[in-house]
């Protein structure tokens, strides 16, 4: 954990996006996989306005944007294969594929789910094979549906149907969905229901699939795989709690639940400042550490340690964003971090970086409100109990 604070304290602004037009909270963030031998090329933001934008990884310079009217583009995703290749989900029932390469608006390719679906969440695996989606509950339906994602990468631009669905292990919301780093068959859902699934999508129907059922008590905002050989599953919930298990020991005596916080907030001591709110989590393969992301109303960003005795404060990141930080992406390769927030803005973090842009930081909280279906932190605004 010191070489970590080190990397943490080394870290500072290297470049700042330009505000764009119209600013809009940033919501989600992934850069493109490296290609051979290269280093990765692109950074996809998915925005509160319903668009996607695609900048350079570098310099941060705008390249592209795709919006989708009238759906909501939800999360955004490289192909691992391909860094031109970015997906969305959508709330108008499809997941949509486009090829940076291309001068066209057009999706190269649509994954089309059933009529009712509108899709708040989605991944695709690591061989790109399989695409997952998950729905909003409407009636008393809530689905996880899958699709063949081979082709993509031969730009074939006709609508995919799916390959089929699973309907029985969630009855809300299927907020979050996480393919293993390096299983292909594996896949982790979170819900609102408070369930965190696993299946194994290679058998043959549902009930065969589920391989474990954790229960987080709260809705789940966040989930992610952990551990050596990504033998663990973690979740965050939309009140600031924090789950972890160790699938291995599903057929063992012992406990499979390595912690259980309810309140994050209340759990981490943090001198002179405060935390609020949880953004996600990333598992540092060569640490073997796993570390939360949280932060503050104004901006200050806090890296959590976790270990089976509890969390700890590694170290926070101060003078970035002047609000509210929805997401990042850490890059362990160039240890450098990518964040996106509520005051519009895209940062690239590096180690011992020097910020050459004169132009000054956004101190305006952006007034358009985000769609309902993006959960924004209520409670990071509560006082909280001594």
């Amino acid at each position: 954990v010191e070489k970590i604070e080190e990397q943490l304290a080394s870290l500072h602004i290297a470049k700042r996006s330009t505000l764009s037009e119209e600013p809009a909270y940033l919501l989600d963030i992934d850069v493109s996989k490296p290609a051979q031998s290269e280093s990765s090329r692109f950074v996809a933001v998915s925005c509160s306005n319903k668009s996607i934008r695609v900048y350079n990884r570098e310099t941060l310079n705008f390249l592209r944007e795709y919006r989708s009217c009238p759906g909501i583009l939800n999360g955004v995703r490289f192909a691992h294969a391909c860094d031109s290749i970015v997906f969305s989900a959508c709330s108008d029932g499809t997941v949509k594929c486009w090829d940076i390469r291309l001068a066209t608006q057009k999706a190269v390719q649509i994954f089309s789910g059933y009529p009712s679906n509108i899709f708040i969440s989605f991944d695709i695996n690591c061989s790109d094979l399989i695409i997952c989606a998950g729905t909003e509950k409407v009636e008393k339906d809530t689905f996880l549906v899958f699709w063949d994602a081979r082709g993509i990468t031969n730009c074939a631009s006709a609508a995919e149907e799916p390959l089929g669905v699973y309907s029985e292990s969630h009855n809300d919301d299927i907020t979050k969905i996480c393919f293993h780093p390096i299983k292909p068959n594996l896949v982790v859902s979170g819900s609102t229901d408070g369930l965190v699934n696993v299946f194994d999508i290679n058998k043959d129907n549902e009930d065969d699939a589920l391989i474990s059922t954790c229960n987080s008590n709260s809705s789940v905002s966040f989930i992610g795989w952990s551990g050596k050989d990504y033998k663990q599953v973690y979740c965050m919930t939309h009140d600031e709690g924090f789950c972890w298990w160790d699938i291995a020991q599903l057929d063992t005596e012992e406990p499979i639940t390595l912690l259980h916080v309810l309140d994050v907030r209340d759990a981490v001591c943090i001198e002179n400042d405060s935390l609020h709110y949880l953004v996600g989590g990333l598992y540092h393969e060569k640490a073997d550490k796993l570390f939360l992301i949280g932060g503050t109303s104004t901006g200050n960003i806090h890296l959590i340690s976790c270990s089976t005795d509890g969390l700890s404060l590694v170290g926070t990141l101060c003078g970035g964003h002047a609000a509210t930080v929805r997401s990042f992406c850490w890059n362990l390769i160039d240890e450098s971090l990518l964040t996106g927030g509520e005051d519009a803005q895209l940062l690239l973090w590096k180690p011992r970086a020097v910020e050459r842009s004169l132009a000054k930081k956004a101190s305006m909280k952006i007034a358009s409100s985000v769609q309902k279906r993006v959960r924004v932190h209520n409670s990071s605004l509560k006082s909280r109990k001594k």
